[in-house]
């Protein structure tokens, strides 16, 4: 087993930590139900663990996978706490990127359906899918970031995926009426 590494002993810390800031921020606001404000408080009280050395890396995994961990489980301390006044400075968010104008309503549907489907599912399912598809974590790394065995979030992986395909299937228009189809 590896000695665990004080973080800040890590060289160019500072230049991870900002490389990954954007996916780190997507997996903030996925830990906080999509909430920008928590997931900025979140994201600074990881930082602030991170930085202060309070977590230790022990290299089991990749800095990204052990980072996501401490993102997860400072969400869920902060929604134990209920905290919402932390007295953090503010982050600036990343921007996103505008679509082409003849995309709009057809992402919009998309994303529309797919927060609703995803929002039905169980925290555990959503969280995997969220790493594996989003942040491109492989199901062992989502396990480690999860704290979880790898055998479950295998589970909840394909569990999800399942459950996430047959409510997009639902959403599909199903067969349509033939007398519809000759007024087209």
């Amino acid at each position: 087993m590896a000695a665990a590494v004080p973080v800040h002993a890590l060289p160019d810390l500072e230049a991870a930590l900002h490389a990954l800031h954007e996916a780190s921020f997507g997996w903030a606001r996925s830990c906080c139900n999509g909430d920008p404000d928590d997931a900025a408080d979140v994201l600074q009280t990881s930082y602030c663990k991170v930085l202060s050395g309070s977590a230790t890396f022990s290299g089991r995994s990749s800095f990204q996978t052990w980072l996501f961990g401490i993102i997860r489980f400072t969400a869920l301390e902060y929604r134990r706490r209920g905290a919402r006044e932390l007295p953090f400075a503010d982050i600036e968010e990343p921007e996103s990127p505008s679509p082409a104008a003849d995309d709009l309503i057809i992402e919009a549907e998309t994303v529309a359906a797919l927060r609703s489907a995803l929002g039905t599912l169980p925290e555990r399912q959503r969280e995997v899918l969220h790493l594996v598809f989003q942040h491109e974590l492989s199901v062992a790394d989502a396990a480690e970031a999860m704290g979880v065995s790898v055998g479950t979030a295998r589970v909840h992986y394909d569990r999800g995926k399942k459950r996430l395909r047959a409510l997009l299937a639902v959403g599909d228009p199903g067969p349509h009426d033939s007398s519809s189809d000759d007024d087209r």
